[in-house]
């Protein structure tokens, strides 16, 4: 095995520094890319009007650290999604019963506008411009259909628990999610919309459709 020059190490902490000034300089973009988007809309937000946002010289950055508009795009959601799970899980698995953690369910999910007001609407406006056939498009769905998988599983131990009434789970499932959804979208479009005050109703009106004894 030869020895490791100090040449060798010199050139792993250079790849390390450049590892995490491009990883840096990626969540720059994607930042800036979500500011642009809520406040402008998907078709308007341009390379252009990105890179100023982020402070960048050019738009030549953006375009080395992502294939096209798609790929930041894709980016964008992902992020949107990493946030609200960094956001919303540590709430809801702090509940210790299917109740409360139904309820910090929609309440945090909606919570999260006012924590991250650009980034809900910012993936709002990306997934309604996307194509069907679009691999983010695709994924998003399959994401979508994971978390109302999990969640029907969720409430179908609950039921099993005697926590839950009897009524379809992934039926429930996706009326939640339906609802939430809504409410997301309203946010975007309307800033007086009192996104907090809906999302208390819709955790008292899901409890009640949810327990037990909902007479």
């Amino acid at each position: 095995m030869r020895a490791r020059s100090s040449a060798d190490k010199q050139d792993d902490q250079k790849g390390s520094s450049r590892t995490f000034t491009e990883a840096a300089r990626r969540a720059q973009i994607v930042g800036a890319a979500i500011e642009v988007i809520a406040e402008v809309g998907y078709t308007k937000a341009t390379f252009t009007r990105i890179a100023k946002q982020a402070g960048l010289s050019s738009t030549g950055m953006i375009s080395y650290h992502f294939a096209g508009k798609d790929d930041l795009m894709r980016e964008v959601v992902a992020e949107v999604f990493r946030v609200a799970d960094g956001y919303m899980v540590p709430r809801i698995e702090a509940q210790p019963t299917g109740a409360g953690r139904l309820r910090a369910y929609i309440e945090s999910n909606i919570e999260l506008i006012g924590e991250f007001p650009k980034h809900l609407p910012a993936a709002v406006e990306v997934l309604a411009n996307l194509r069907g056939e679009d691999d983010s498009m695709r994924e998003f769905c399959a994401a979508m259909d994971s978390l109302v998988d999990m969640h029907t599983h969720l409430i179908r131990e609950s039921q099993k628990a005697g926590e839950f009434g009897e009524f379809d789970p992934r039926v429930m499932a996706l009326a939640i999610r339906g609802a939430i959804d809504s409410v997301v979208t309203r946010a975007a479009k309307d800033p007086d919309f009192d996104a907090v005050a809906c999302g208390r109703e819709l955790a008292d009106l899901f409890d009640r459709a949810t327990r037990k004894d909902n007479r």
